[in-house]
């Protein structure tokens, strides 16, 4: 592995002139912090879950973002309806398969949505991710479980068997469509402290890939600006409240010194 540097202000300054809308199928629990990322980002947030509608939401947004961590069969069948929309458009998918491993309606609900609608971004933590690629794991709830192979290789066969991207969420992040490959050694623990911070980084992933078609760049910039801005906000805060406060204001203030200062990628 070496050392690399990518334009990732490049993509937010992107997104900050384009404001792209974000459509969210998303983590009841989260949803409010999802939009508030997306919003500080310079995006524009959307988060229509109903049936009726869903179809129509994707064919005005630039990405779709699914997050299945609040999931029940209805809102399953709500996502499928909004993913084949997206498609149809042409727009990526992001898909956070948040508690795979944990019982066996996720994987079999995780699934269907892979089997059934082209998802471009697979999106998980290590447990997770192995799960959806079939290896036998368990996830601690919405926490990652041991995984005792190589990530990377299960990432890698992931993304070429499914054809799309895959992100590895963790302490060092893995990003890769089955050719490229990027590792993100940026974050701080004090993510792990507070409910939301995974899904608020499918947001940032989705709104990256809303202005950028190569989607393995668009997720690797998206998570070294996410991550950036948390670790500046650890400095400013004095535990996992106003960390949650200020993580929102180091996003809305990041600028291309800081994020070529601080980015922590290799390939």
């Amino acid at each position: 592995m070496k050392k690399i540097k990518i334009d990732a202000y490049a993509l937010l300054e992107k997104v900050r002139t384009q404001k792209p809308v974000v459509h969210h199928l998303t983590n009841w629990v989260t949803i409010y912090d999802c939009a508030n990322i997306v919003k500080v980002l310079g995006a524009s947030p959307v988060m229509a879950h109903a049936k009726e509608e869903v179809g129509q939401m994707a064919e005005i947004a630039s990405s779709l973002v699914l997050n299945i961590g609040t999931l029940t069969p209805e809102l399953i069948e709500a996502m499928k309806l909004a993913a084949k929309s997206a498609n149809r458009k042409g727009i990526p998918v992001v898909l956070d398969v948040c508690g795979a491993g944990a019982t066996q309606l996720r994987d079999k609900k995780s699934l269907e949505l892979l089997n059934e609608t082209k998802i471009n971004i697979i999106k998980g933590n290590a447990s997770e991710i192995a799960r959806v690629s079939g290896e036998s794991v368990k996830t601690k709830g919405v926490d990652a479980g041991r995984v005792g192979k190589d990530m990377v290789k299960i990432a890698q066969n992931l993304a070429r068997s499914r054809k799309c991207t895959v992100v590895v969420t963790g302490k060092e992040d893995i990003v890769t469509d089955g050719k490229k490959l990027y590792i993100i050694k940026n974050g701080h623990p004090m993510m792990a402290h507070i409910v939301g911070t995974g899904c608020m980084a499918s947001s940032v992933i989705g709104t990256f890939s809303a202005v950028e078609k190569d989607l393995a760049y668009a997720a690797a910039a998206a998570l070294v600006c996410f991550e950036i801005a948390a670790e500046c906000a650890v400095k400013l805060s004095s535990g996992p409240g106003t960390f949650k406060e200020k993580i929102f204001d180091c996003i809305f203030n990041l600028d291309k010194k800081t994020i070529e200062r601080m980015q922590k990628v290799e390939c």
